[in-house]
């Protein structure tokens, strides 16, 4: 076993947490993070390790998926998909996020209108060979994107989750036009129904591929130069680790990576405690995530969206995000009511209490104003806060307001704690889970300053605080395992069950999983995990169901829609036990 370095970007600081095998020691410290380029602080921050070559492993937590597509920062994508079908992605969903607001736009996707472009194919629901591929019509489309500039593709063919012939054929034809191009299929990004959902996602990693690529080859060259290179594992959003060449292959699956840390460390806890409930409350300098651990796991999904109607639908830790955090600013709307966030004073300048130019009044500025935070033993000692600058800050808005500074500053920590209430509601309640069940994990750097007033407003009675709350996510890092998620549609009901055809799409997605590990060098300790997903026939989205054998026999076929019953009770308060 070596010794493990775990990392984890932040919006404000980044963490680190170095793990000594042989003593069982960890070494834990924080550097500020460099906006402009994450990598300086995480060079800086190693820096401090006496003799990197103590350091066998690195294991990096990233945001930069998450912030390339939330500031759509990526690349200029091509889409292909069968003739017909090129609005797919433009058409969306029927919800809308205001059902009664006629000015209400759709989000775009990641892609332009004009770059959409059609192919003559077709199969049918079944795979089978309606119409063929034309070979020539890919051949001269290709040769019009390079004419366009395209710096990425992404091909999405009607039922190719069933049948990727068709899709694979097509990105032979334009790698030979255009040789090094980055290409994304739906058939290896999301091998499942739901055309929509599968093209959002899809085109979502053709639009990540050479902003990851670019930033894993800086990451390579400055960590080689550090004597390093060859020792970096990235964190994926389900929570496991991978080399950067199979992370870079599906970059969409970095969607999440930052924030799952905690939520690992959380179920080694349930290890340690024996205790079964958790929710993690991770209140960094940005924002704030929660998730649940119940009996030793944690809720892996696919239903998350980028933006609203966007959905990314690959598997990842389910964990409720909000922009509430320790530099998140307070300020007056146009009512004159009081609001903090959901933007941030970030590392740069960060709170005015951080004496570095900033104006705005934060969180951390209320928290400092009313003494629970120590201005003379921030970061461990390392930094001292400037208390006189964050009354400064919170008495402009006390002013507006006719209020005294400490009214004004509790105000600010009462109304970031609801909005953090709302977030522990979102992951508790509204999934069927009592609050009084669970113990509230206070992680993040600001997160045990707030856990008291959570406590009492979430009627959680429990609380456990890490040693280093601060650094529980890069914690979490270093505890993590590789992990390889697959996953395949393959239609059935329960009357006409054919448990061949499904054990026989299991044993192929195992393979496909245990080949992917063993090329990223683990060959030893593999486990598997199974499951199914199924839903009433008519409803649009399934339930997951472990499943810890491959043998769909008579038994275990009726013991799965026994525990579905179960399940969908459980979650919505009902079931259907007569219906498909």
């Amino acid at each position: 076993m070596l010794n493990i370095v775990g990392i984890d970007i932040g919006g404000t600081f980044t963490d680190f947490v170095l793990y000594f095998h042989e003593s069982g020691k960890t070494e834990f410290w924080k550097e500020p993070t460099t906006p402009d380029d994450p990598i300086e602080a995480v060079i800086a921050g190693l820096k401090r390790v006496r003799d990197l070559s103590l350091a066998g492993k690195i294991r990096l937590g990233t945001t930069i998926a998450t912030n390339a597509l939330l500031t759509r920062r990526g690349a200029k994508v091509g889409y292909i998909t069968t003739q017909g079908f090129r609005d797919i992605p433009f058409i969306q969903r029927g919800d809308r996020r205001s059902h009664y607001d006629i000015s209400w736009i759709k989000a775009k996707p990641f892609v332009e209108r004009r770059y959409c472009y059609e192919i003559r194919e077709r199969l049918s629901a079944k795979g089978e060979l309606i119409v063929p591929l034309d070979e020539a019509e890919v051949r001269a489309l290709a040769r019009r994107i390079k004419g366009e500039s395209i710096e990425a593709v992404a091909i999405c063919f009607l039922f190719s989750y069933i049948n990727p012939q068709h899709e694979l054929r097509t990105r032979e034809i334009i790698a030979e036009e255009i040789p090094g191009i980055p290409i994304s299929i739906s058939y290896e990004v999301l091998a499942k129904w739901k055309e929509y959902e599968r093209a959002s996602t899809t085109i979502a990693d053709a639009f990540l591929r050479p902003v990851i690529t670019h930033h894993f080859k800086r990451v390579q060259e400055r960590f080689s130069a550090a004597g390093i290179g060859d020792r970096i594992g990235i964190i994926r959003s389900n929570g496991g680790e991978a080399t950067l060449a199979s992370a870079a292959a599906t970059p969409v699956q970095l969607t999440l990576s930052g924030p799952t840390g905690a939520v690992v460390a959380t179920r080694a806890l349930a290890r340690l405690t024996g205790m079964t409930h958790f929710v993690t409350f991770d209140m960094g300098g940005t924002s704030t995530d929660c998730s649940t651990v119940v009996d030793g796991r944690e809720h892996v999904t696919t239903a998350f969206e980028i933006e609203w109607g966007i959905p990314i639908q690959i598997p990842m830790i389910d964990i409720h995000t909000i922009g509430a955090g320790g530099g998140s600013i307070a300020w007056i709307d146009k009512g004159g009511m009081l609001r903090v966030g959901p933007h941030s004073a970030g590392a740069e300048p960060g709170p005015a209490c951080y004496g570095r130019g900033g104006r705005e009044p934060t969180v951390t500025d209320a928290n400092v104003a009313l003494g629970r935070i120590n201005p003379k033993y921030f970061l461990g000692g390392r930094m001292q806060l400037d208390k006189d600058a964050a009354f400064t800050a919170i008495a402009r808005v006390a002013k507006t307001l006719n209020m005294s500074v400490d009214e004004t500053a509790l105000a600010v920590v009462q109304i970031a704690n609801n909005n953090m209430l709302g977030a522990l509601r979102a992951v508790l309640l509204q999934r069927g889970f009592d609050p009084r069940d669970f113990t509230l994990v206070a992680a993040g750097g600001a997160g045990p300053v707030h856990t008291c007033d959570l406590m009492r407003l979430a009627s959680i009675p429990c609380s456990l605080v890490p040693t280093s709350p601060a650094q529980f996510s890069a914690f979490g890092f270093i505890m993590t395992d590789a992990r390889v998620d697959k996953h395949r549609t393959v239609p059935q009901t329960s009357k006409l069950f054919n448990g061949e055809r499904a054990s026989q799409a299991m044993t192929g997605l195992v393979d496909s999983a245990i080949s992917e590990l063993k090329a990223q060098g683990y060959t030893e300790n593999i486990e598997v995990y199974r499951s199914l997903e199924a839903r009433y026939l008519g409803q649009n989205h399934e339930l997951e169901l472990s499943f810890p054998a491959n043998d769909f026999n008579h038994d275990t076929v009726r013991n799965l829609w026994h525990r579905f019953h179960e399940e969908h009770t459980n979650r919505f308060g009902f079931c259907i036990p007569g219906e498909t």
